[in-house]
């Protein structure tokens, strides 16, 4: 009985919110929209920050996840007061890199790799590509850590490595530009600089990855690249891809200990080598979004305190207007708590109805975005909640005022209002 008694009254004072908002519409529209613009800014940023930190951590898992690469150190030059003469570090040689690949005992795959060049151009009967194509030397394991998967063919064979043999796997972007007949590469001989190449697989494709096209590569046996791109000091790259995240940090450890061991480097003295892990650089950008999303939070609740002070304003108009009604309805029995109540309900109904208006002009902004960059469609339900609650919050702060104000009237100074 109570429950129904209690869901009765709450209907009823919607009831009448609705009609007091339908005979001021005009202004009720006006503070609607003030709150569902601040609604929209703070839904449609966030919203945005989400579809852009979902785009990046997919672009990334796409470069290769749970990977660390080994690479040389650069140089090194010591700024401020300090005298001292700029630190080169010796390469990482062949023998080195294949010395750690099998020696490398943590559980993890690696691979050991070298970019040719740069500036290529990759041709196949009278077609060819601008002499910008970046070539690789790779070993067999190299698709595993770098993220690459088959689309056509196969893979290197252990043989084809260690022999050096003239054969090369491509990505779909050569494709397109070389195969403008759209015939299968597979099998087909190609031309990379002096030298002529057997296609014996196609990468699958990427995509264009934060501003570079992983699709536009050539890979060869590490062996060939050794003796058709040979150059002095020639320095080879690493990767270590773990099946686990959490194991990451342990494999990173293993990898420095080895290879300063086969370096021969004394205790104390400076890694000549870089780790990085595959997640830095997404993990400086996400740190960035942090505060662009405090930033947003703070626009969308300045918004917000303007659009309550315009609720409180419209709350307070209503209850001067309605001042002899209000002493009709405490006359006939009304109690302070029923008034308030119905000023309150009234504030907040207005509230939602800006709350819910926002919301949908937010998620449609923050998608417009998303779908722009090439992200996913997403639905904020964080974000959604807090909305919802800020909308009821500001109703709270600016109907208890008005609220009580016409709670407190004299019936008898009301009924005499004109």
């Amino acid at each position: 009985m109570a429950s129904s008694f209690f869901s009765g009254l709450v209907y009823e004072n919607v009831r009448i919110s609705l009609g007091s908002i339908r005979s001021h519409m005009l202004r009720t529209i006006l503070t609607v929209l003030i709150i569902a613009f601040g609604i929209m800014a703070l839904v449609g940023i966030l919203t945005s920050i989400d579809a852009i930190r979902y785009y990046l951590n997919e672009n990334f898992q796409m470069m290769g996840a749970n990977t660390l690469t080994i690479r040389n150190r650069t140089l090194q030059v010591h700024m401020g007061g300090e005298r001292s003469r700029p630190k080169f570090f010796r390469e990482i040689t062949f023998d080195e890199a294949m010395r750690f690949k099998q020696e490398y005992s943590f559980p993890a795959n690696v691979s050991v790799f070298i970019r040719a060049t740069g500036t290529a151009t990759i041709k196949y009967l009278s077609n060819k590509t601008n002499p910008n194509m970046p070539v690789f030397g790779t070993d067999d394991s190299y698709l595993a850590t770098s993220g690459y998967e088959m689309d056509k063919g196969r893979n290197f064979t252990p043989s084809e490595i260690y022999y050096g043999s003239n054969t090369a796997i491509i990505g779909t972007d050569v494709v397109k530009r070389i195969f403008k007949n759209k015939e299968d590469p597979v099998g087909k001989f190609i031309s990379i600089g002096p030298g002529r190449y057997l296609v014996i697989g196609v990468l699958k494709e990427k995509g264009s990855s934060l501003g570079s096209n992983p699709d536009a590569i050539c890979l060869l046996p590490i062996n060939n690249v050794r003796q058709k791109f040979s150059r002095a000091r020639a320095s080879y790259s690493i990767n270590i891809t773990t099946n686990d995240n959490s194991l990451l940090d342990a494999a990173e450890g293993e990898a420095a200990g080895l290879l300063r061991i086969i370096r021969k480097q004394s205790v104390g003295e400076e890694d000549s080598f870089d780790i990085s892990k595959s997640d830095n650089l997404a993990n400086m950008l996400f740190e960035n979004l942090k505060y662009l999303r405090l930033a947003a939070t703070i626009i969308g609740i300045i918004t917000l305190i303007g659009a309550a002070i315009g609720l409180m304003n419209i709350m307070m108009v209503s209850v001067t207007e309605r001042t002899r009604e209000i002493g009709i309805r405490k006359a006939i029995g009304a109690k302070r708590h029923t008034i308030r109540n119905q000023f309150l309900v009234e504030a907040i109904v207005i509230a939602q109805i800006g709350g819910a208006l926002g919301i949908i002009f937010g998620i449609a902004i923050g998608n417009s975005l998303s779908m722009a960059i090439g992200s996913s469609f997403i639905i904020p339900w964080s974000w959604i909640g807090l909305g919802v609650t800020l909308c009821f919050l500001v109703a709270l702060v600016s109907g208890i005022l008005p609220a009580t104000k016409a709670a407190n009237l004299d019936p008898v100074d009301s009924l005499r209002y004109e």
